[in-house]
């Protein structure tokens, strides 16, 4: 039985949202408009567009501190099946490799198991989302000149977890019965940062992939072998 993001989410996990929008600023009011068209059923396409007369750097902060805490709770859900044994290496597949680099205890890329560079990139962009030089929460405090430079290095290192969690944890998604949940949002994300041109098109090659019908247990063979990227309703030409 398929269960919900909610119920998934019920469980003590390793990593949680760590951030809120404070109610009665402009960004809290920003969030609960994103999230009334994400429930509206509208096209998400059209949900990611920048509302008219909203400034775009506060509708980027949004999403990134939105999308940060939904994938930190999707990778949550199967953290204990991600270990230092079954994941050595931070990958997407066998083609990809992803190393971390940081200003601190890695100055240069360092090859590291998914679930350390998994805590230290939750950790990072914790970090950053609750800097106010980064990401000022005062009215009147504007945004620093790198702002949109900063969430697309964020968005290219949160799209690594879509990358990883598809290809070597998949089966842990289907067994849980929350594919179309995290399909959903990684086509959020994606419609996201393409519509602002936030993650450069070489990083999302890992996923670019002929998609396949919905899920099975017979498929989940197929995309584990080739690298298939799965989706619940099929996306043509995506990448094109």
């Amino acid at each position: 039985m398929a269960l919900c993001l909610k119920q998934v989410f019920a469980k003590d996990k390793t990593f949680r949202p760590r951030k809120r929008f404070e109610p009665g600023t402009q960004r809290f009011e920003l969030y609960k408009k994103a999230q009334a068209s994400l429930k509206s059923g509208l096209d998400l396409r059209t949900v990611v567009r920048l509302p008219p007369g909203e400034n775009i750097d506060d509708w980027i902060a949004v999403h990134v501190v939105d999308f940060f805490n939904r994938i930190n709770l999707i990778y949550g859900t199967m953290a204990e099946r991600c270990s230092e044994t079954s994941c050595p290496v931070m990958a997407g597949g066998p083609r990809y490799e992803y190393r971390w680099q940081d200003e601190r205890q890695y100055r240069r890329p360092a090859k590291l198991s998914a679930p350390r560079y998994m805590a230290l990139l939750m950790d990072w962009i914790e970090g950053l989302i609750n800097d106010e030089d980064v990401f000022p929460t005062r009215v009147g405090v504007p945004f620093p000149k790198n702002f949109q430079q900063v969430c697309t290095k964020i968005l290219t290192r949160l799209f690594r977890v879509f990358v990883h969690v598809y290809i070597h944890h998949f089966d842990s998604i289907l067994s849980m019965g929350a594919e179309a949940h995290v399909n959903t949002c990684y086509k959020h994300f994606y419609y996201f940062i393409r519509e602002f041109s936030l993650v450069d098109q070489r990083e999302l090659e890992p996923l670019v992939r002929p998609l396949l019908p919905s899920p099975t247990k017979a498929s989940l063979g197929i995309f584990q072998s080739k690298g298939y990227l799965l989706q619940e309703n099929a996306i043509p030409k995506w990448m094109g």
